[in-house]
């Protein structure tokens, strides 16, 4: 098991089980304050604010250099006349190669909840000997600028460049970790007030290749701290049918992406719900996958959700924007508020795929405790109670687990635990990944509405 905890609320999402709390999930600190957590009520406000930039309005309102919107049923931004050359020093191949690019840099975005963490989620296209980095820069509430921070530098594939996120960056106020910008002493009061992105899209010299970007977001959110949070109250019996797949049957199979399966958990969940949604693999795309491993498409999802710096397949973007690759979705990154909001997204046919961590005496019948693990909630029984399609099963049959209710929601969205050694240790604070069509019904459009999504 990987465990290296970060001072932001960014945990590890290794998603092994660690052995040590599976034993019996003993020495657990003394209660958490209650928070009112087993009284079933109002759900909380949402302390998130999403804003994305999909339409051909949206691409013609940033700033350009050598690119340019496209319209049509998915309007996007490319490569027009290359604004110039640049050359990058790939750190994890160590080759340095030369690449014209453009740029577009969107308009400032005034957060209606003030921030201490961002995530910025992408969705595009980019075709052997392209690639693209997103960056974000922002504005303090003391009115203060950020730097531009990478928040990712991205490929579909592998063959140009490794897929990486960024370390060491800094301004003192606030840091990125790895996929996560966040304000570096919340209780200082200091915030985000106001943030921007910037694409730059990269190409081969000399060619007419470019990448296609159709959707580009922040979130951005203010979670306070706590150990428990509120319960909600059940309010729809219903469950998806969503393809089952372990992660740990693939143990032990190409270790050069985070050691392997029982690391897989992100990309594991993804490739359920891309499938749910009818993307497929083609023969001539899991061709490199030995033919001996089952469910040779997980070993695809790992491989092209890696992260070079990370080390590791949960990079929150990096899974959603491999979602995105598949021909009618789209991905985002976002935090929900309860439950409620879950049943909210289920009704509308839209499963989520949710971030936790807890010991294993917190989660009843997971047989397991983590620092970091991404599960996909498919339904909720007449009880309430949650059905997850757990990738850390023993096996694909063994995959969906009727988990309770209480337990669950608040290993998900609470912000502070404890550790098997009483040691205070993050959690997410309601992390999740939606993917959903891209072009929405009726239904599927309200349901993103009412959770915030636009």
């Amino acid at each position: 098991m990987r465990s290296a905890e970060q001072p932001s609320r960014r945990i590890v999402l290794a998603a092994t089980v660690a052995a040590a709390v599976a034993a019996g999930g003993a020495g657990s600190a003394s209660a958490a304050p209650a928070d009112g957590a087993g009284r079933p009520g109002r759900p909380p406000a949402r302390p998130v604010d999403n804003r994305a930039w999909t339409s051909y309005g949206d691409w013609r309102s940033g700033a350009v250099r050598g690119a340019r919107a496209v319209p049509g049923k998915r309007p996007g931004l490319v490569i027009g006349a290359a604004d110039g050359t640049a050359e990058y020093p790939d750190p994890h191949t160590g080759t340095t190669a030369t690449w014209e690019y453009a740029t577009w840099t969107g308009p400032e975005h005034r957060l209606a909840v003030p921030a201490t963490e961002v995530i910025a989620s992408w969705n595009a296209r980019t075709p052997a000997g392209t690639w693209l980095q997103i960056e974000l820069s922002g504005t303090y509430t003391d009115g203060t600028a950020t730097p531009w921070y990478v928040m990712g530098r991205w490929a579909s594939g592998d063959g140009d460049l490794r897929r990486t996120s960024v370390d060491d960056q800094s301004d003192g106020r606030s840091s990125v970790w790895t996929d996560t910008f966040a304000i570096d002493d919340p209780a200082s009061g200091l915030r985000l007030a106001a943030c921007r992105l910037r694409l730059t899209l990269y190409r081969r010299p000399g060619t007419r290749l470019t990448p296609t970007v159709w959707r580009a977001g922040v979130m951005g959110s203010d979670v306070p701290d706590r150990f428990t949070v509120p319960a909600s109250a059940p309010a729809l019996a219903a469950e998806l049918t969503v393809p089952r797949y372990s992660q740990e049957i693939h143990k032990g199979q190409y270790p050069e992406y985070d050691n392997g399966g029982e690391a897989w958990c992100s990309p594991t969940s993804s490739q359920m719900i891309i499938e749910y949604w009818g993307g497929r693999l083609t023969e001539e795309q899991l061709s490199w996958v030995d033919p001996a491993f089952a469910d040779p498409q997980v070993c695809h999802a790992a491989r092209y959700t890696y992260d070079h710096q990370y080390a590791g397949c949960g990079n929150w973007p990096f899974n959603a924007a491999y979602a995105a690759t598949f021909d009618g979705l789209q991905g985002v990154v976002t935090r929900l508020a309860s439950l409620t909001e879950v049943e909210t997204l289920i009704k509308a046919g839209i499963p989520v795929i949710t971030s936790q961590s807890f010991l294993a005496s917190e989660l009843t019948g997971a047989g397991y405790g983590t620092s970091g693990h991404l599960m996909t909630v498919i339904g909720f029984t007449a009880d309430g109670d949650v059905i997850a399609n757990d990738p850390a099963s023993p096996s694909n049959a063994e995959v969906r687990r009727v988990y309770r209710r209480r337990e669950w929601e608040n290993i998900w969205l609470r912000t502070k635990r404890y550790d098997a050694n009483g040691k205070v240790r993050s959690g997410t604070g309601g992390v999740c990944y939606l993917y959903f069509p891209a072009r929405l019904g009726a239904r599927q459009r309200k349901a993103l509405a009412a959770v915030g999504v636009c």
